[in-house]
């Protein structure tokens, strides 16, 4: 056996090495599109046949009252010509498309989004005819979910809850391993009633939503001082400053996000809860005091791990891809489209 090499003066001041991380990748199959519909943004992707993202683009979400649903349909097919002419070797056999709201995954309709303005809006039928291949339709908290239990930090996790928190809160429920999905409502924890105001958009009265949500931070936090601010971040900076109204407002949605949690924990008992959307890059700002709370609150309860989704923003992207390869396989795939 060769003796190992002393270390050299050199070698001890070499900067250390660290590996570069792999693309993150949903595997082989065929080419796909993928949609991620939010209440402020859209983003849209190419995934090529080793399940990469090529290239994904994010557009403002057309809102137009009624006519939004339309409008995004729409915002897809040009976001898919658009792609298309700057990848024309990758011809997609299928698109996934993930919307926020009631969602009817069976029958591809997005049932009511309060936020965006639909009703009974039938996107699988609408982004089918334009889009000229078959289409995976969800709703994008539960695809962002099913790629983190697939692909991130949900993963291994047969109990777990994955949390957005964005412009709403909603959740994916993993229960034995399996999505939940209770006809569409399942998750929709954003509208568990924490509180005696404000009133919701759903209509409701001190829901988990209007109070700890990304935009209901900012709202909050404005209707408090009078002082507009561009979002929770801001509001998250001005508490580090020492800005009392800040620190209540943003004390005041973690508590609240705290006993929405316990309510969760309660019924449910997950091994974990991973955190995601725009409020979760506060990262252990947001996820320690949270844990704290949730601890307090919880007495013979399982303690879930609290910890932050591994993705990030593309995660509904991933999951949008996801559904678009359930709809056609590797071996069902048109010719040529696992190009």
């Amino acid at each position: 056996m060769t003796a190992p090499q002393p270390l050299t003066e050199a070698m001890m001041n070499e900067p250390p090495r660290t590996a570069r991380p792999k693309p993150l990748s949903i595997g082989p199959g065929p080419a796909v599109l993928a949609f991620d519909v939010g209440g402020t943004d859209m983003k849209a992707a190419i995934v090529d046949r080793r399940g990469r993202l090529l290239e994904s683009v994010r557009v403002p979400t057309p809102l137009d009252g009624e006519r939004t649903g339309a409008r995004v349909v729409e915002a897809a097919a040009a976001l898919a010509a658009e792609l298309g002419q700057r990848h024309p070797g990758v011809r997609p056999a299928a698109a996934g498309l993930l919307v926020p709201g009631h969602v009817d995954e069976k029958r591809g309709v997005g049932v009511f989004a309060e936020n965006l303005g639909w009703r009974d809006f039938p996107f699988r039928e609408r982004a089918e005819l334009s889009l000229g291949v078959p289409v995976g339709f969800g709703h994008d908290v539960r695809g962002a979910g099913v790629a983190e239990h697939r692909l991130g930090a949900a993963r291994g996790f047969d109990d777990v809850l994955v949390v957005t928190i964005g412009t709403g809160i909603a959740a994916a429920v993993f229960v034995d391993g399996a999505l939940r999905t209770g006809g569409g409502l399942a998750g929709e924890i954003g509208h568990d009633r924490v509180a005696e105001g404000p009133i919701c958009a759903c209509g409701g009265r001190g829901c988990l939503e209007a109070v700890a949500s990304a935009a209901a931070i900012a709202r909050r936090y404005t209707q408090r001082t009078g002082t507009a601010v561009s979002g929770a971040r801001e509001v998250l900076e001005r508490r580090r400053d020492g800005d009392l109204d800040a620190a209540e407002t943003w004390d005041g949605a973690l508590n609240a996000l705290a006993l929405g949690l316990s309510h969760s924990v309660a019924l449910l008992a997950p091994q974990a809860i991973v955190i995601g959307g725009g409020l979760a890059e506060a990262g252990e700002e947001l996820l320690r005091p949270l844990r704290e709370r949730l601890d307090g609150i919880l007495t013979f309860h399982r303690r879930p791990l609290i910890v932050k989704a591994s993705i990030g923003a593309d995660a509904g992207l991933y999951g949008s891809a996801l559904a678009a390869r359930e709809v056609v396989g590797a071996a069902g795939a048109p010719a040529g489209a696992l190009a």
